[in-house]
């Protein structure tokens, strides 16, 4: 039987890593606002062990998709910090840009962007994707502009693909017949999709 709420908060303390990473997994599906600071102390603990990476993932993931906002400062602090498992920074992208106030939405993206970190934009970009977000042009032109000097093989087009279809403008269209006739086949089926007008809110994995 699946955790309930209370179970899963609950689990959040076990010493056992995989526990609690099934914990946070389970908070993250039930997106409840009410576990948002048990996940955020849990995370706070969670920081200290570099091993457990994959339980950090879940935890920051779990905090975007339940709205705790307090934790956006200390996620963006974290997002500061070295982290050898990358893909936490995916996490952490994907978090702040959901829990930024809807008018906020602009500047955490730009944030994510301008970091230097790719995986950090790769999940404020899946963000966008999953949420539908339509942005103004002059944030669209600044996702454009940092997409656009990298090599037609990177993966970071991806989720910028797959948001576009909210998107507007004619360099939107441009960016996604572009990438539609790129190398990599993922890229290209997300932007023949949001030419289509068709939504996606998945990776091909």
């Amino acid at each position: 039987m699946p955790l309930t709420p209370d179970e899963a908060v609950a689990q959040l303390g076990h010493r056992l890593s995989p526990k609690r990473r099934s914990a946070a997994r389970r908070l993250r599906r039930l997106a409840d606002p009410a576990a948002g600071p048990s996940l955020l102390e849990a995370l706070r603990r969670e920081v200290h062990d570099p091993r457990t990476w994959e339980t950090r993932y879940e935890m920051v993931m779990a905090l975007g998709t339940c709205g705790h906002r307090p934790a956006l400062g200390p996620l963006r602090e974290l997002a500061r910090r070295p982290h050898e498992a990358t893909t936490v920074y995916v996490a952490l992208g994907d978090a702040v840009v959901r829990l930024s106030a809807p008018e906020d939405t602009a500047d955490a993206l730009r944030w994510c962007l301008d970091s230097g970190t790719p995986m950090l934009a790769d999940g404020a970009l899946r963000a966008v994707a999953a949420q539908h977000l339509s942005l103004v042009p002059a944030t669209v032109d600044h996702v454009l502009d940092f997409l656009g000097p990298l090599d037609p093989h990177d993966g970071l087009r991806f989720w910028a693909a797959a948001a576009a279809v909210d998107w507007p403008g004619p360099r939107v269209a441009e960016f996604l017949r572009a990438c539609a006739a790129g190398p990599r086949a993922d890229v290209a089926e997300a932007a023949a999709a949001s030419l289509r007008g068709e939504r996606r809110t998945s990776s091909p994995a």
